[in-house]
């Protein structure tokens, strides 16, 4: 879920004077409330100082129509980024729009936290952006956001690498998974064929979703109440990880991670001692941050099919703004225009907007149908290509009343599993107990 740009400093703020006078939701830049009112409206988000920078730069060009709206921008951790939503969120003086991970928008709805979208935004979202990705920003057919980003995963792994171990492809199914991280392993001691993360949520539970969604399983249900773990698909994915881990081919004392992406994880890749990986698009400006000219090593490719399926399908999660429910009803108005505003085609470079330009500077693809269209080229790229093309079998992740912690029970078995502690059936059973509970305690 984090992203090179997750590696926020805690307490990072920049102050906007933006502007509005007299708008309504959807209009093209005029203000807030009564004319000539003052609004004065809140953002928060995780970003860090590069992409605050460009939204102070967006916001510039808004203010020059809107003279009297002030935005402060507010940044935080992605660690701190829900509990400062809640914590703060409850009052009218709280931060009056948040991005937030669309997991965590059906309790944000129940708490009375996210306000539904006007009619004109909301007919807006669903004309413009997939229907999957408008689904997510949405409870019992109401769109409660914009969205803006979606991420998935992919295969990652290294050129080099796998030239040296004699791999001429990356692997479509498990079993070249397995015969890939043979030969990687056997080139030197200190190098792992596959690594797996440990000790952050998404980046324990996505992977291993993505690869059970490929063998044609799923995390939970069709009605979201319950946990589908006790497939047959769920204990042969589990039993890939235990193989792999008994075999050696992945090592859990390299595979620790935050949400930051810092830590072994990325550290053992980066510096050749792991020949793949499964990892979402985001991480990019890491990868490139950190291997320089070495970063042409690494290739993209599908998730691998298992045994029980019959494409490669990733786990798919997206972002969207919201605007708080508990805001003056003039400053969710005046909050609801900058978002139409900033999210639209007008806002941007060349039909771009000016969000997708922001998301596209840390290589997070933007959801937009117009802004995937104005990118294409950027979108057509070696390293993206392969996300992007994946989309259309992408399986989202459910937004579901206790998804979120769902998703923390299913992380503490995966990473059991990783660490010898459990075998795949116990695993596997434990998941199921975990995730019920999670699910049903949040109703």
């Amino acid at each position: 879920m984090d992203r090179r740009t997750r590696l926020t400093v805690a307490g990072v703020a920049a102050v906007l004077l933006l502007g509005a006078a007299a708008c309504s939701s959807g209009s093209d830049g005029g203000g807030s409330g009564a004319e000539g009112d003052a609004q004065s409206i809140t953002f928060l988000t995780h970003w860090g100082p590069e992409q605050v920078g460009m939204l102070e730069d967006a916001a510039a060009a808004y203010t020059a129509d809107n003279p009297d709206v002030t935005v402060t921008i507010q940044a935080v951790p992605f660690g701190n980024l829900l509990s400062t939503l809640r914590t703060q969120g409850s009052s009218p003086d709280g931060p009056t729009i948040a991005g937030i991970y669309d997991a965590w928008l059906p309790e944000l709805v129940r708490d009375g936290l996210a306000a539904q979208a006007p009619a004109a935004v909301a007919e807006e979202v669903q004309a413009e952006w997939p229907q999957n990705v408008v689904g997510a920003a949405s409870q019992d057919g109401a769109v409660y956001g914009i969205p803006n980003e979606v991420d998935l995963y992919q295969l990652n792994y290294n050129r080099a690498l796998f030239e040296e171990a004699g791999v001429a492809e990356p692997p479509s199914d498990w079993a070249g998974v397995v015969d890939a991280a043979e030969k990687i392993t056997q080139t030197a001691d200190d190098r792992q064929g596959i690594g797996f993360i440990t000790n952050w949520n998404s980046g324990a539970t996505h992977p291993f979703l993505s690869l059970l969604a490929s063998n044609g399983g799923s995390f939970l249900t069709e009605d979201g109440t319950a946990a589908a773990l006790d497939s047959p698909e769920a204990l042969e994915t589990a039993e890939f990880y235990q193989d792999l881990v008994d075999a050696g081919l992945t090592d859990p004392s390299m595979s620790s991670a935050n949400a930051n992406t810092t830590g072994p994880y990325l550290d053992n890749f980066v510096n050749g001692k792991t020949g793949m990986i499964i990892m979402a698009n985001w991480w990019e400006g890491a990868l490139r941050d950190a291997m320089g000219d070495d970063f042409a090593n690494v290739g993209t490719a599908p998730i691998p099919v298992g045994p029980s399926g019959t494409e490669s399908s990733s786990i798919s999660y997206s972002w969207m703004t919201m605007v708080n429910g508990n805001a003056e009803d003039s400053v969710q108005e005046a909050a609801w225009d900058f978002l139409t505003w900033l999210n639209g085609p007008d806002s941007g470079e060349d039909g771009s907007s000016a969000m997708a330009d922001i998301l596209l500077s840390m290589g997070i693809l933007p959801s937009r149908t117009t802004d995937v269209e104005a990118n294409a080229e950027e979108l057509s790229s070696e390293f993206l290509a392969s996300y992007v093309a994946s989309l259309d079998t992408a399986t989202p992740f459910p937004t579901v009343l206790g998804g979120a912690a769902a998703a923390d029970a299913l992380q503490r078995q995966v990473e059991a599993l990783l660490n010898g502690q459990k075998d795949a059936e116990q695993a596997m059973a434990d998941a199921v107990a975990d995730v019920d509970s999670a699910l049903s305690s949040a109703q």
